[in-house]
């Protein structure tokens, strides 16, 4: 596994990831979600559900150059949204995903 995978398993194991689309819109709409992930090969309605309400309360979203199987294995739990709760790890995932390991802002 990379060092961005590597890091989702950490935030995982710290309890600050969320998983599922309906738990990651929830969590977008109660102001607990400071970052949501997508895997690459996340439908478009999905995506663009997200995206709309990622929009109405200023979240940022991040689409992964990793497949939904490699997101799970990674986390332990299947998964093709996600969502960090916390600031630094949404800071440092975003910086893993823009920079060094690339992705694209959706």
């Amino acid at each position: 596994m990379d060092k961005l995978l590597n890091f989702l398993g950490l935030c995982r194991r710290a309890g600050k990831l969320l998983t599922g689309n309906d738990v990651v819109t929830d969590a977008v709409r109660n102001g607990e979600a400071r970052l949501v992930i997508v895997s690459s090969d996340v439908s478009k309605n999905t995506e663009k559900k997200l995206r709309a309400v990622c929009g109405s309360y200023s979240v940022e979203i991040l689409k992964l150059n990793r497949t939904t199987d490699e997101l799970s294995a990674s986390i332990g739990k299947f998964a093709a949204v996600t969502a960090t709760t916390d600031s630094g790890f949404a800071k440092k995932l975003s910086t893993l995903i823009m920079n060094d390991i690339g992705g694209t802002c959706v």
